[in-house]
């Protein structure tokens, strides 16, 4: 382990809670962690109570207990989700709390479980928690996914170490893609980071593309992009005018496709870990926006069960440029984790848009968004599609066609 790993946690910790969420005084804030990593939890909690926040509810996970509990409950346990959760998370929400999730789970915790069970249950708790995903989609709260190391993901991700040693690779790459070092001012990187982002969302705003063509050796596929469509990148705000960041690391600016709109073959570049099952080699067949064929060399199952969770999953809520020589596309390491994954490749995601992909789309109800184009589901799961030869044209109304992406990278 560095010899400055706690400096480096301090750090990763300050950024977490005023870049980040970006904790403002008297804030309520929910902290999602595993219980391997009580050590970072304690600093982001002091971190929080020192930058103003009046309470830090911890919720702990531990996939061990996850898993006896998926695989002996009863079937009616598992598909009744206990009210007060649900009546908690309705208060939480009242209050506006910021939500931070520390992701560190093994990818494939739950891949020998019945998947029929696993997903009755992912089911179950996303609609008795609804009104969490609902705040945090339309950026009611401000809210973050950060990555912390943990033995089973770190020995996935790097088959040749163990125990201790796997951990402590894991935690240096985490430093490396959330841009923290021995001796940076952290924060002050991140400022410049977002400015560069958001200058490419800019750029794409202007040519207000009417659609997206996709080709590679793999994939060729055209989207639809909503109606008043915005793209986005990095930093959000809040409904209380709090600016935050809700991905570290980040490397994408996304916007809403239109779900009528997708036609053609996508396949994945990157192991897709959803639900603690991971799911290889996705194929999917679009046909006027719907999924109409679907594999996978594994997890296929999962993946079935993903596209039936209800109306909307079979189609897309996002569509996000990443330039395959990102840095974390660069390591060339397979982190088999979607928030690291993700911002090393070109994405998509089934089920949900996010409002605020569309003009004024946090003030409108679903009837008016769906009109403008964007998909509704309970569910959103990004998957990685970006390569090396990856090129994306940009189609405007008028019929220009506009260089996007060459081979993998910005045009």
């Amino acid at each position: 382990m560095s010899t400055n790993f706690d400096l480096k946690l301090d750090k990763y910790a300050e950024l977490i809670v005023k870049t980040g969420v970006n904790v403002q005084k008297d804030q309520t804030i929910i902290l999602y962690a595993d219980v391997e990593n009580v050590v970072l939890a304690r600093k982001i909690v002091d971190a929080a109570y020192a930058a103003g926040a009046n309470e830090v509810i911890v919720k702990w996970n531990d996939s061990h207990i996850g898993h006896a509990f998926l695989e002996n409950t009863s079937d009616e346990r598992l598909v009744n989700i206990p009210n007060y959760l649900t009546v908690e998370a309705e208060e939480l929400m009242a209050k506006n709390a910021s939500r931070i999730s520390l992701i560190s789970s093994d990818p494939d915790a739950y891949g020998d479980l019945d998947q029929e069970r696993v997903a009755k249950f992912t089911a179950a708790s996303g609609k008795a928690l609804r009104v969490i995903r609902q705040a945090t989609m339309n950026n009611d709260i401000s809210w973050l996914v950060v990555a912390a190391s943990s033995q089973k993901w770190a020995e996935k991700v790097f088959p040749e170490l163990t125990g201790q040693a796997a951990v402590d690779r894991l935690w240096e790459e985490i430093f490396k893609v959330v841009r923290i070092d021995d001796n940076n001012d952290a924060i002050a990187v991140w400022d410049e980071h977002i400015k560069i982002l958001k200058q490419k969302a800019t750029w794409l705003n202007d040519l207000n593309f009417k659609e997206l063509h996709y080709s590679s050796e793999l994939t060729n596929f055209t989207v639809g992009l909503a109606k008043d469509h915005v793209w986005e990148a990095a930093d959000s705000v809040d409904r209380q005018g709090n600016l935050f960041v809700a991905n570290m690391p980040t490397e994408e600016v996304f916007t809403s496709p239109d779900f009528n709109n997708i036609h053609g073959k996508v396949v994945s570049t990157k192991p897709l870990s959803y639900a603690g099952v991971l799911i290889e080699d996705i194929e999917l067949t679009f046909e006027n926006g719907q999924v109409v064929d679907a594999h996978a060399s594994k997890g296929e199952d999962a993946l079935i069960k993903l596209l039936d969770t209800d109306a909307g999953s079979r189609s897309l809520g996002e569509v996000s440029l990443v330039p395959f020589h990102s840095p974390i596309s660069e390591s060339g390491i397979v982190f088999f984790n979607t928030l690291i994954d993700e911002n090393a490749s070109d994405h998509l995601a089934l089920g949900a848009a996010y409002p605020f992909n569309v003009k004024n789309g946090t003030t409108l109800d679903e009837a008016a968004r769906t009109a403008l184009g964007q998909n509704q589901s309970q569910t959103h799961v990004d998957f990685m599609i970006g390569s090396a030869d990856m090129n994306i044209d940009g189609i405007t109304y008028d019929g220009q066609i506009i260089p996007v992406f060459r081979d993998g990278d910005w045009a």
